[in-house]
């Protein structure tokens, strides 16, 4: 954190409510200690006549804005004049200082303003003022958000796919492949229904297989025979033909998808390939091409923005929460965290498990221990926040090696557990 933007006397303080169309302003001059309320339409051209009359305002002065959202229109707007320092506000933070004075914590956007122009005048030490990445990392960081997005609808549209199919062709599910190819959207396509494969001829079916990558002459014949054997779930005329349309109209959605995906696959690999972290975020054991990019995002390219790992654990939502009252204690994992930044370590820690014989150790010594799977991949994940930041910090890529060394070295009973596992 900047220690020199947290202390300075800023010329004014402004709480900014967005809206789509227009945000509720809160200013307050230092000076004065007069406050202001106004509104601003969200367009370009206003926007910046009224930096421009800021600027005019306070001249060579700089000014603290409090808004609630790290990311959109409003910050992105913003983010180009070096005099506003943006300090962004939780939404549920926001909410729970709204309810501490207003009951009924209804959202009233006027209110809003005001409150967080009062948390960025009399608070401003506990929020963190708002430092971009450059521009390849945040290109980066936004493209592969962008891309979980498009996954996560491709879950959705395969799931209610292989809910069409266990209707009328369940068969389909083995034979059309993973949902998520091509290669299912192909077959499907070409052959909706149990009939109409079954006036294929197996040649023909032979044919497709292979010319969609599938090089397993022995799963090749055994679908051959299978095919023209098999028996209809249903013969329901009005089932079939409503089924058949919509798994045609998800066909249609899905087909672009993945090749926006891929798209957005190759543009993530080029320019993580030109990232100077690229070695380094490279080198975690199962990282990939995946979550090597994913990596960097959730740390930048700052060494500045974090001073510690427990900064991270804890913000990721990883660090698991303790609540005390009286002589009850509970500990569960944190609920309130960045939910991108949370699945990127949580799926990596999975991930790793397969190819890093500490990280499979610490795995199976917390499941004896009787946690569950998701309970020791955040377990996990905590350990390797560790060993990330640790890396990053001094701008070197991990070593699988140097670190089960440093487990010997150190008599942990990981150590132990890699040498029964390898023997």
């Amino acid at each position: 954190m900047n220690l020199q933007i947290q202390t300075e006397e800023f010329a004014a303080c402004i709480g900014i409510d967005w809206g789509s169309e227009t945000h509720f302003v809160s200013l307050s001059e230092t000076a004065t200690q007069e406050v202001e309320r106004y509104q601003l339409e969200h367009k370009p051209e206003a926007l910046a006549k009224w930096v421009s009359e800021l600027q005019r305002r306070f001249p060579g002065r700089r000014v603290a804005v409090a808004l609630e959202q790290s990311r959109g229109a409003l910050i992105y707007a913003l983010m180009r004049y070096q005099f506003l320092i943006l300090y962004p506000v939780n939404p549920k933070a926001l909410a729970k200082f709204r309810e501490a004075f207003y009951v009924s914590g209804a959202k009233d956007d006027p209110i809003d303003s005001d409150l967080l122009l009062e948390l960025v005048t009399l608070h401003r030490n506990r929020l963190r003022p708002w430092q971009p990445d450059d521009e390849l990392t945040r290109t980066i960081t936004l493209l592969v958000q962008y891309r979980r997005e498009l996954v996560d609808t491709q879950t959705g549209l395969t799931n209610r796919l292989s809910d069409l199919l266990k209707l009328y062709f369940p068969q389909a599910l083995e034979w059309a492949g993973d949902l998520a190819t091509v290669q299912a959207c192909d077959f499907l396509q070409r052959w909706p229904t149990l009939a109409k494969l079954q006036q294929s001829t197996a040649a023909r079916l032979k044919q497709f297989y292979l010319a969609h990558g599938c090089r397993r002459p022995q799963l090749i014949e055994a679908r051959l025979e299978q095919i023209p054997a098999a028996q209809p779930l249903t013969t329901d005329g009005a089932i079939i033909t409503a089924s058949v349309s919509m798994v045609q109209a998800l066909i249609g959605q899905l087909r672009p998808l993945l090749t926006a995906i891929k798209q957005l696959d190759k543009q993530i690999a080029e320019l993580f390939a030109e990232h100077d972290d690229h070695e380094l975020f490279s080198s975690f054991p199962g990282a990939g091409a995946v979550f090597g990019p994913r990596l960097l995002a959730a740390f930048g390219a700052d060494r500045s923005r974090f001073s510690s790992a427990p900064e991270m654990q804890q913000l990721s939502g990883i660090a698991p929460v303790i609540e005390r009252s009286g002589k009850s204690c509970w500990i569960h994992r944190r609920f309130a965290c960045p939910k991108f930044l949370r699945q990127s370590f949580h799926e990596y820690a999975g991930q790793s498990i397969r190819w890093s014989p500490w990280a499979r150790a610490y795995y199976h010594r917390q499941r004896l221990r009787g946690n569950g799977h998701h309970a020791a991949i955040r377990s996990l994940a905590f350990r390797w926040i560790r060993i990330i930041y640790r890396c990053w910090q001094m701008r070197v890529p991990y070593s699988e090696a140097s670190y089960q060394q440093a487990l010997h070295r150190r008599s942990s009973p990981l150590a132990k557990l890699i040498v029964q596992k390898e023997c």
